[in-house]
């Protein structure tokens, strides 16, 4: 049967999303590709089918309960669902005094509340399958709080906390959940198009790779159940930590 990937959070060619795309389907999987903007799911798809792999994109919202049981649904008809990642929830600076809670909740859905959402999706089909691998993007923020990123750092901790849960109460039904923790800028479309002068000044050596990145995917995905890891850290030789 077909091993297929649900991805998250997939955006512009070169941004991660989409790069983890193209990895696992020149890995031989169907990968269906989620996200809000369709003009930049067709054009992910289209590279891959270029390259010989296969690809479905699905306009929809991580956060949104019934769209994401429709794309695991959909999914599960085109094979066996082996890989989910979630790579939704963009970095939302802000203070505390200034925050509505409209602002914090947005923030905690994208972060944590989809991941919940595809993490209970994941795990009801690849129980029945006999295992699989879900895995969250995750970020500095999960691991400790910073001023005037209170609802980013709330978010990804949930996450984080809520991903070490799963990976103890779905490992024995053999579903090795991780969480990957990206520790700084990624060298993609996003920032250079969005924060030129921040790229500008970290340069070539303060961003982070995206095949790096992409790189520690893959080894959680290929990790045997013998040697399971939970969580990975990536970040530039550069990076205060």
């Amino acid at each position: 049967m077909t091993e297929v990937a649900i991805i998250s959070g997939v955006g512009p060619e070169r941004g991660m999303g989409a790069q983890l795309a193209r990895r696992f389907a020149s890995l031989g999987l169907h990968v269906f590709v989620a996200g809000r903007t369709a003009a930049s799911l067709d054009a992910v798809v289209a590279g891959i089918e270029a390259d010989g792999g296969r690809a479905t994109a699905v306009v929809a919202d991580a956060t949104h309960e019934q769209a994401t049981v429709e794309l695991f649904s959909r999914a599960r008809e085109a094979g066996r669902i082996g890989l989910v990642i979630y790579n939704t929830g963009a970095n939302t600076p802000g203070r505390f005094e200034d925050m509505s809670a409209g602002f914090f909740e947005a923030a905690w859905r994208g972060c944590c509340f989809g991941g919940f959402l595809y993490g209970r999706e994941a795990i009801r089909y690849m129980k029945r399958d006999g295992g699989g691998t879900i895995l969250f993007t995750g970020a500095s923020g999960s691991l400790r709080g910073r001023a005037s990123f209170g609802a980013f750092n709330a978010g990804k901790g949930a996450l984080r906390n809520m991903a070490q849960a799963m990976a103890k109460e779905c490992g024995p039904d053999g579903i090795h959940v991780g969480h990957v923790v990206i520790d700084g800028a990624i060298a993609g479309d996003k920032i250079r198009r969005n924060f030129p002068d921040v790229a500008a000044r970290l340069g070539d050596d303060g961003l982070i790779d995206i095949r790096a990145i992409v790189d520690a995917y893959e080894f959680l995905y290929r990790q045997p159940r013998g040697g399971w890891s939970f969580e990975l850290d990536v970040r530039t030789a550069v990076e205060a930590w």
